[in-house]
């Protein structure tokens, strides 16, 4: 049995994080290098407008200079901004310049004032939804007539059932994002998914998958790393950063933050990959320090 038809509780653990906005070249170095010296897998750019962000390919393509071992890639191109053509040579030129390191994510986009500030259109959810199926079509289609490109692995970002349903059918890697937007409420109006409602999404995920599940990666976008005596306290924390929509029970049993000592951050981890499937982790760039340490203690517990 190779890893990639591992079942999803069996498979070995991947670390990711974002990359920011690094303020220079120096600073991009030395955070790539600690990351690789703690263990993690993946550095990935994130895509935000505007010239106080970081390009999603350059930060990518900068982290896989500054470091040996790890990937690097998007975690999530907004498929808004993307035009298949435009994607397709940015693909193509970091899986050459990267000898094939690129690992691209992409999702529907969800923060409609970025769109409003730049006078790009913003669509209905349907319509995203769908640019994503063919958008991912198409830049596959392109890379085939490439000579010595290879088509990078896909992580597709999901939090409602349509999301779920296209990772599970399109996606090597399906994210599950840890936020939901609330309902009847304007667009990035976010609240954290709680343990049920991940069981849930992952079941439904398992049933779409069919034959493919034990091919595709689940990564779990953590939201929120606190190492800590008082889990509790953490959680009461917690809920003043991310809202009045769970109670407290709620909060410190979401999968998507990850509380307490370092060793029960590591047990959290090895029962987020028994209970659902996650067996890649990824963090903000503030979190990686915080969960770094503790992903030797992960990995010495399998």
């Amino acid at each position: 049995m190779t890893a990639l038809n591992k079942p999803a509780a069996e498979r070995d653990f991947r670390f990711g994080f974002t990359l920011a906005t690094p303020r220079g070249r120096q600073e991009l170095v030395d955070t790539c290098q600690r990351a690789e010296a703690y263990g993690f897998d993946v550095a990935v750019g994130v895509d935000h407008l505007g010239p106080s962000r970081t390009s999603p390919f350059l930060a990518s393509m900068a982290a896989a200079y500054s470091c040996e071992r790890m990937h690097v890639g998007t975690y999530v191109l907004d498929v808004g901004f993307w035009h298949p053509w435009f994607l397709a040579r940015e693909i193509a030129t970091a899986q050459r310049l990267t000898d094939s390191r690129l690992e691209v994510g992409i999702g529907t986009g969800l923060i409609k004032s970025q769109f409003d500030e730049s006078g790009i259109e913003w669509q209905p959810f349907q319509q995203r939804y769908e640019r994503v199926r063919t958008t991912i079509e198409k830049v596959e289609e392109l890379l085939v007539l490439e000579e010595g490109v290879t088509s990078p692995p896909w992580l597709i970002g999901s939090g409602g059932e349509r999301m779920v349903g296209l990772a599970a059918e399109k996606a090597d890697i399906a994210s599950f994002a840890g936020r939901l937007q609330v309902s009847g409420q304007p667009p990035a109006t976010l609240r954290l998914t709680t343990a049920e409602e991940t069981q849930q999404a992952v079941d439904y995920f398992c049933s779409k998958a069919g034959d493919r599940v034990d091919q595709i990666e689940r990564n779990a976008f953590i939201l929120g790393v606190e190492v800590t005596d008082n889990r509790r306290q953490a959680a009461e924390n917690a809920m003043e950063d991310f809202g009045p929509y769970l109670t407290m029970e709620q909060m410190l049993e979401c999968p998507f933050l990850l509380m307490g000592t370092e060793e029960e951050i590591a047990r959290q981890i090895l029962e987020s990959r028994e209970r659902y499937g996650f067996s890649y982790f990824s963090v903000q760039r503030p979190h990686m320090e915080v969960l770094g340490p503790i992903i030797k203690r992960v990995r010495s517990l399998v």
